[in-house]
C-alpha cells in the first residue's frame, strides 16, 4: 500500500514538471493486467503480448491544459505588480535585492507547477470517487 501510495505521488509531482509525460493507467487497470500476465504461465510470447496490448490501450500521452497555458501568460504580469507592492511594505523589504529577471521566472515556474499539482490531485481523488462508486454498485 505504501509502494502505491509513493508512486501516486511520485506520478502527481513528475507531470506537474514541464516537458513530456504520459497519463499512467489506474492501479485497478494495472492489477488486472498483472492477474491475467501472471495466469499465462511460462508462456513469454502470450505475456508479451498482454503487456504491449495492455499499454497501447491505456497509456497515453498528456496534452498541455488551458489552465497551464493561462496561468503561464497571467503569472509574469502578476508576479511584477506583487514584486512592486511587496517593496513598499517595511517587513517585504528585503524583496528589492531579488532582481527582477529571477523573480519573475521563478514565480511563473512555481505558479504553473502548483496548477498543474492541483489539477492532477482533483483529477486522481474524481477518478478514486468513481471507482470506489463502480465498486459499491457491483
Amino acid at each position: 500500500m505504501i509502494n502505491l501510495s509513493l508512486n501516486d505521488l511520485n506520478s502527481t509531482f513528475n507531470s506537474a514538471l514541464p516537458g513530456k509525460h504520459y497519463d499512467v493507467p489506474s492501479n485497478q487497470e494495472i492489477k488486472k493486467c498483472y492477474d491475467e500476465w501472471t495466469a499465462a504461465g511460462d508462456n513469454a510470447e502470450k505475456k508479451k503480448q498482454i503487456f504491449v496490448d495492455f499499454i497501447s490501450r491505456t497509456v497515453s500521452l498528456n496534452k498541455p491544459q488551458k489552465m497551464t497555458l493561462i496561468t503561464g501568460l497571467v503569472t509574469p504580469p502578476a508576479a511584477m505588480v506583487a514584486k512592486k507592492a511587496g517593496e513598499r511594505v517595511p517587513a517585504l523589504k528585503i524583496i528589492k535585492v531579488v532582481p527582477d529577471v529571477l523573480f519573475v521566472p521563478t514565480a511563473t515556474f512555481l505558479a504553473i507547477i502548483s496548477a498543474q499539482v492541483s489539477r492532477n490531485v482533483l483529477h486522481r481523488r474524481m477518478v478514486r470517487r468513481n471507482e470506489q462508486r463502480g465498486q459499491q454498485n457491483t
